[in-house]
């Protein structure tokens, strides 16, 4: 192990708001990029790539991935990013100046790589839980922090959610169908994680750079649906975001030996085929042939979740252990961990 590295772990938070509607409204939409770039810089990343529909609009980050719908907004950046920073200036843009209000409020992270390296109030986890403590509005009353265990202690899951009284009641929107998967992987293989490395001098830019390790690592038949907007970071690291409807997919690598690390994220409804999203993470586990992985569902629906953490056992990989916990809102978490065969 490496004493000191790029930490690819990612943060994530994600910030819902009532009162427009999420379907034809704009809402959040309508913030501008300066406004966006603002929240960024206190955040300590920059876009580098975008593209939208309909739905949303995606933004390729220099740390990660920034996704913007009418209601709901989702960052996640790794490094030594303060992605927490991000809270008090977006629930100002979005209530002060958009005239809406947060109902709930997610914030997920594995175990990092480098913890000493993380400024505040990333220190630790009792930190960053008192920061969001203390920057939420009292109104989003119903709150709760977990660190979810699993067989390794170097493999947790910290969970911290928050949940106003109105997000608390039996709910009807389109997300209250959705469920969320995130996937860690570290130790890649070393042959593959070569493919995420640029050629010294190669004459191209990041998005040319990005478009070619789209093709050649297979991520481009992940979703063959989805719009992919991609990027390569010099001299290595990749970065994509994939949108397919009003559904988003996002990959995020660091390929350097001693510390490398691939994440996966992607959401569906309750009502898809279950089998596909089992196909979906067979691939991505093709892709980067991870020694170690962990995989978060959350979801509203507990039995959806039992049924999708059973089914998902990546291929040549052994299943270590499944927890399971409940969060404001009446969502569901279940984190699992495995290890490849090989181990």
């Amino acid at each position: 192990m490496a004493i000191s590295g790029f930490e690819g772990f990612e943060k994530r938070l994600e910030l819902n708001f009532s009162g427009d509607d999420p379907v034809i409204g704009i809402g959040l939409r309508q913030l501008d990029f300066e406004s966006l770039e603002e929240v960024l810089h206190a955040v300590q990343c920059t876009v580098v790539s975008a593209v939208g529909n309909q739905y949303f609009d995606s933004y390729v980050l220099s740390e990660s991935s920034l996704f913007v719908y009418p209601t709901k907004i989702i960052i996640k950046t790794c490094g030594t990013t303060q992605l927490l920073k991000s809270i008090r200036p977006l629930i100002l843009l979005a209530c002060d100046h958009l005239g809406l209000s947060l109902c709930g409020c997610r914030y997920t992270r594995g175990s990092f790589i480098f913890p000493k390296a993380q400024p505040y109030p990333h220190t630790s986890f009792r930190e960053e839980v008192i920061f969001l403590e203390e920057n939420l509005p009292s109104h989003v009353c119903y709150r709760k922090a977990s660190v979810m265990p699993s067989s390794s202690s170097h493999h947790l899951w910290h969970v911290f959610s928050a949940s106003d009284e109105s997000h608390m009641a039996v709910q009807h929107s389109p997300d209250d169908m959705l469920f969320t998967i995130e996937v860690c992987m570290t130790e890649l293989d070393r042959v593959l994680a070569r493919k995420f490395f640029r050629r010294l001098d190669d004459g191209k830019n990041g998005d040319t750079a990005g478009k070619e390790m789209t093709e050649i690592t297979g991520i481009n038949n992940i979703n063959s649906n989805a719009t992919i907007c991609d990027f390569a970071f010099d001299p290595c690291g990749y970065s994509m975001n994939g949108i397919d409807g009003d559904r988003y997919s996002t990959i995020h690598v660091t390929p350097e030996d001693g510390f490398s690390y691939a994440s996966f994220e992607c959401v569906g409804y309750v009502y898809d085929d279950h089998d596909d999203i089992v196909e979906v993470l067979k691939k991505v586990v093709k892709v980067f042939r991870p020694a170690t992985m962990s995989v978060s569902t959350t979801c509203i629906s507990s039995e959806v979740l039992n049924r999708v953490t059973k089914m998902i056992q990546p291929q040549g990989m052994k299943c270590r252990s499944c927890t399971m916990d409940d969060f404001p809102a009446a969502r569901s978490v279940a984190f699992q961990t495995f290890t490849s065969r090989r181990k």
